[in-house]
């Protein structure tokens, strides 16, 4: 019997009946919570989001000093559900974390089946994003709209405690050196019409990080939160054929 979900990462426990599973990370300064409006399941893939240090039900736990040392902790916490054919979506910072999440995996000889990076400068361009240089007022003002665009009305004591784990999450940026690009596990390079952080055009450098597929969908910066039917349909397409 598989073990039950790791209280750490995961929420709830995996499916034992899912084909294929999808990890979502969360992007800087956000949790799980970005992911409420996807489904649990579709066509017989899961979506499962990844909580991460810092955060909701993990604000006591320090965030590693590098994405790769983020990696390896990830792995390590999800290494019981992969035993089916997983991908990894990553959304602005957390593209950079799913990168080298499938690095590290690669060099396991597990490579997932597909990463899925949305609006985000490719690793090798980096350290990048206009937050990099952000004081603590600025990245407030930045959270308070985040959490708007994500339908909700900020909470003055929240952001306060959200705006730190932010600025953590920002220092990994700053201080990322990228991985060597992927050999096996494909990435798909998703970009959105109405962007205004990265055009489509600028993720054309990930063709640099290994195999690319460009996708362009219609919508805002983090249009994701919406669950858009073409998002899904196309990271369930992302699997071998069932």
């Amino acid at each position: 019997m598989r073990p039950a979900a790791n209280p750490v990462w995961l929420q709830r426990s995996p499916s034992p009946a899912a084909a294929g599973r999808v990890f979502c990370i969360p992007q800087a300064g956000c949790g799980t919570n970005v992911f409420e409006n996807w489904p649990r399941e579709q066509d017989s893939i899961e979506f499962l989001p990844v909580e991460l240090p810092g955060r909701l039900t993990r604000f006591k736990d320090r965030m590693p000093a590098t994405f790769q040392g983020l990696a390896a902790d990830m792995v390590a916490g999800l290494e019981p559900y992969l035993d089916v054919p997983v991908a990894f979506f990553g959304h602005c910072w957390s593209a950079i974390a799913a990168f080298e999440v499938a690095v590290h995996l690669e060099r396991r000889g597990l490579p997932p089946t597909r990463l899925f990076v949305s609006s985000e400068l490719p690793p090798q361009l980096g350290p990048a994003g206009r937050m990099l240089d952000m004081d603590e007022p600025e990245l407030t003002v930045e959270l308070e709209a985040t959490i708007r665009d994500l339908g909700r009305e900020p909470h003055p004591e929240l952001v306060a405690l959200y705006v730190r784990v932010l600025r953590d999450d920002i220092g990994l940026r700053r201080r990322y050196v990228a991985s060597a690009p992927l050999r096996h596990c494909p990435i798909t390079a998703i970009g959105w019409t109405d962007d205004t952080e990265y055009r489509p055009e600028q993720l054309a450098g990930w063709a640099d990080s290994g195999k690319t597929t460009f996708v362009v969908f219609p919508g805002r910066h983090n249009r994701f939160v919406d669950a858009p039917a073409e998002l899904l349909d196309a990271i369930c397409a992302g699997f071998p054929s069932r």
